[in-house]
């Protein structure tokens, strides 16, 4: 097990934790229309879901070729659920629990 990550999930961190607090932190927040609201409480996600994205579609590094795994399942069973049941968490437990069960099967 490599720690080679846990910096980029501190950064990440310092990243989206602010701005999923900034209504607590601008008090005038509440005064901003609905669509600026919505589209603020999704700048967090959006940026893991970049992130994500890249690990899914090339996981080694320096790789050209997009790989198809366990991963592509996971992240479209996440998407699927978030749309469906409207629950950022559920989709993420889902998709966690994929993840571990492929990789525990021994798919790549």
């Amino acid at each position: 097990m490599s720690t080679d990550l846990v910096p980029l999930a501190v950064l990440m961190w310092a990243v989206t934790c602010p701005s999923r607090a900034v209504g607590l932190l601008a008090p005038a927040i509440d005064r901003l229309p609905r669509p600026m609201l919505d589209y603020l409480q999704l700048v967090g996600p959006a940026v893991l879901g970049a992130i994500a994205v890249v690990n899914t579609l090339f996981p080694t590094s320096g790789s050209n070729a997009i790989e198809v795994g366990i991963a592509w399942v996971s992240v479209a069973a996440c998407v699927a659920i978030v749309a469906w049941r409207r629950s950022l968490f559920l989709g993420l437990v889902a998709s966690v629990a994929i993840a571990i069960a492929g990789r525990a099967a021994g798919l790549p």
